[in-house]
């Protein structure tokens, strides 16, 4: 297994530049892991895929104005921080630009909109490739100053910024939307709800992950950026019963497969135990599936731990299959684009 073996080419005009509208207009490209069928639908017939008794599990993490630019204490210089994650109070770990620029010691302004120093940023540890220990003043006041940092494949401005979190969004930390939730609408959850579906949430913060290809040649040598996670006693109880019951599990995008695979792991047991810290599980193929019955997710980017996941689930002949087949349908990947539904 190669990281190559992961790779695609994607026609540039199907990279979605914005969301569409409503969100569960968005297409959905289903698939039966049994027998290869596949039938193209749009994001609201999830309905007729689902069935009383059905566990979803969805994440309900929300994205933080993760994006700041700063200027050097001693020459003025610009610097582009982007937090990825809190490591404890005022000490985050970041993605700095230009990294090679930015060294340990090194004091950082971020400034108001009137151009006014608010909060300094000392960097207090180097890492590779542009990451970056920093130590802020104030923490409280980042949220004032940033933005909500799209990924870098879209190029077109986001008039609403609501549009980059789910509807259900609720503890704040992510770095990007857990995108495949990006579909579902308050009404379509309520039917689902009314259907006898059982809606669970748990949180992965989203990570630099989503952002980054695997660089290494073999994927099994990819050290995956980890990610912190949460899982109640009661959704823990909820699924456990769920498993016991034979009830289908349904993961809303790869970071609830991820916590709750993770999850598994950590109890040992056929029961699943309250989880709170950090995920680190890289799911490539080969992976045992404990929990996970179905997936709702979007189509990935080339060499992504995200597409070597959704590899694992389905098979890696069958997702080759789908994505040339969801090319030629001129289905929209990546963030804003379309979803499939892995049976």
């Amino acid at each position: 297994m190669r990281t190559d073996d992961f790779d695609y080419q994607l026609p540039p005009e199907l990279i979605a530049q914005r969301p569409i509208e409503p969100r569960d207009t968005s297409r959905l490209l289903v698939v039966n892991r049994q027998n290869g069928g596949i039938e193209h639908r749009h994001f609201s017939d999830i309905l007729s895929f689902i069935q009383a008794g059905d566990v979803m599990v969805f994440n309900d993490s929300r994205v933080i104005p993760a994006r700041l630019s700063g200027t050097k204490l001693n020459t003025g210089g610009t610097v582009e921080i982007l937090l990825l994650r809190r490591l404890r109070p005022n000490v985050w770990e970041t993605l700095v630009k230009p990294g090679r620029r930015v060294k340990t010691g090194t004091i950082l302004e971020l400034t108001d909109g009137q151009r006014q120093p608010v909060v300094t940023a000392t960097i207090i540890e180097e890492g590779k490739n542009g990451i970056r220990r920093i130590q802020f003043s104030d923490e409280s006041l980042l949220s004032g100053l940033g933005t909500v940092a799209l990924p870098p494949y879209i190029h077109e401005p986001l008039q609403n910024p609501d549009r980059y979190q789910t509807v259900y969004a609720d503890r704040k930390g992510s770095v990007a939307a857990p995108t495949a939730g990006l579909h579902f609408t308050p009404e379509l959850l309520a039917k689902i709800e009314l259907k006898g579906v059982r809606c669970c949430f748990v949180t992965l913060h989203v990570g630099l992950d989503t952002f980054r290809p695997v660089q290494e040649d073999n994927p099994q040598n990819h050290q995956i950026h980890r990610e912190y996670g949460y899982m109640s006693a009661e959704v823990a109880r909820t699924l456990s019963l769920a498993k016991k019951e034979g009830r289908r599990i349904i993961c809303v995008g790869t970071t609830s497969v991820r916590l709750v695979e993770a999850v598994a792991q950590n109890s040992g047991n056929n029961t699943l135990t309250p989880f709170e810290g950090w995920v680190d599980l890289f799911i490539l193929p080969g992976h045992r599936f404990r929990v996970v019955d179905a997936i709702i997710t979007n189509f990935h980017l080339p060499k992504s731990t995200l597409l070597m996941l959704v590899s694992a689930f389905a098979g890696k002949a069958l997702i080759d299959k789908i994505y040339q087949i969801a090319i030629s349908e001129k289905y929209r990947f990546y963030s804003f684009g379309d979803a499939m539904l892995i049976l």
